[in-house]
């Protein structure tokens, strides 16, 4: 594969480069890691408003539906220079999920109703998979919506909803047919937060975080014109949706940044007089996984380049997820070894200054947290099972 860039290709790095280093700025950051739920969403629809008005929101959408027109090699410098700079990514719900199911699936009403909001981050979405008891399953979901003249009644629940206590709409599969097989059945709603009978519970996850919750739907009433598609065929889109899902969670650029971060902590870190940058086992772990993320760079080249070409995200997704996944973990883990006692410490027991690392908080909690990354979105096991059939014929 020829990944060399032409001098376009090159200034179009240089124009990201600037637009980053002006626009993602200091008190921009501050608040962006703000664990108060309405100034971190305030953030987030600030930089994402900045991006729209720059037209670089929706790189991966067609054209005609405010998508930028760019190549893979474009999308791809982008995302490169993104990772590395520490830009933090959209919120995928409704940029890199739901929207690509509209624009593919919905009616011309609702891509006029919907698409221009996710576009300019007027309405924050989030998606309604999960259920309490069908995870990775999630053909065996339980949350039913029974017809009722121009609505449906929609009663369950959804779990590990991230970001639901902020969101204005959910995109959910229900069941509305108990016949055939479980694949069967299954339709795409989108459910307006606000409706009666929608509860938010929260979850605090392993980091001490609140970003998931537990959605529960009581005799909630959504219009049959919210419906994406046919009845019954929402298993057609969801699977639709969840190959972009998947491509995103790869992250290469980002993980390629936190091998960097690490690189320059262990040049610091000193040990019987040496770095433990200077240590061979350390250089060997830390090679292994900059050959592997180089490996996984090109898959992901080529899944930009089928997808450019007019193309969709197959199996190759699942590979992406897969490997992305087990990639952040292992970046997660190794930067634990850098902080080494130094992340055991709880959180708020010492300051950064008096911990001597200001990274050891940080690296306990992505590693904490990046635990669920081989889980969500389809946990990895499953993710060999869509391989094994798509391309084994198994």
């Amino acid at each position: 594969m020829d990944i060399s860039f032409t001098p376009e290709d090159l200034a179009f790095r240089d124009e990201v480069r600037a637009f980053f280093a002006e626009s993602y700025d200091a008190e921009l950051q501050s608040r962006l890691a703000s664990h108060e739920p309405q100034v971190f969403k305030q953030a987030v629809v600030e930089w994402q408003k900045r991006l729209h008005t720059k037209g670089w929101i929706a790189p991966d959408w067609p054209v005609e539906y405010g998508g930028t027109g760019w190549s893979a090699t474009w999308q791809f410098i982008y995302e490169t220079e993104r990772g590395l700079a520490g830009v933090r990514n959209v919120v995928p719900f409704g940029l890199k999920m739901v929207g690509h199911v509209i624009y593919t699936f919905g009616t011309q009403a609702q891509k006029d109703r919907f698409l221009p909001a996710i576009l300019a981050s007027d309405e924050w979405w989030c998606q309604g998979y999960s259920e309490p008891g069908s995870g990775s399953d999630l053909a065996s979901l339980k949350t039913r919506a029974v017809r009722d003249g121009d609505d449906y009644v929609v009663t369950g629940a959804k779990i590990w909803t991230t970001y639901a206590h902020l969101a204005d709409w959910i995109f959910c599969l229900v069941r509305t047919s108990t016949e055939g097989k479980k694949q069967e059945g299954i339709s795409f709603l989108l459910i307006d937060m606000k409706s009666p009978g929608v509860k938010v519970n929260p979850i605090a996850s392993i980091d001490n975080y609140h970003s998931l919750n537990e959605v529960e739907f009581n005799d909630v009433r959504v219009p049959v014109a919210n419906r994406i598609g046919e009845q019954d065929k929402g298993w057609t889109y969801a699977k639709a949706l969840l190959a972009h899902e998947r491509t995103a969670i790869a992250e290469v650029a980002d993980s390629k940044r936190g091998l960097s971060h690490i690189r320059q902590l262990a040049a610091a870190e000193v040990n019987g007089g040496k770095s433990l940058m200077a240590d061979p086992i350390f250089q060997s772990r830390v090679s292994d996984i900059e050959i592997e993320l180089m490996a996984l760079e090109f898959t992901e080249l080529r899944v930009l380049a089928a997808v450019a070409s007019g193309g969709t995200p197959g199996a190759e997704s699942s590979l992406l997820k897969i490997k992305g996944t087990e990639l952040q973990q292992a970046v997660q883990a190794l930067a634990m070894e850098v902080a080494a006692y130094y992340q055991g410490v709880l959180p708020n027991a010492l300051t950064a200054e008096q911990l001597g690392h200001s990274f050891g908080s940080k690296a306990r909690q992505s590693f904490m947290y990046g635990r669920a990354a081989t889980i969500y979105g389809g946990s990895n096991e499953v993710q060999k099972n869509i391989i094994a059939k798509a391309v084994l014929g198994l």
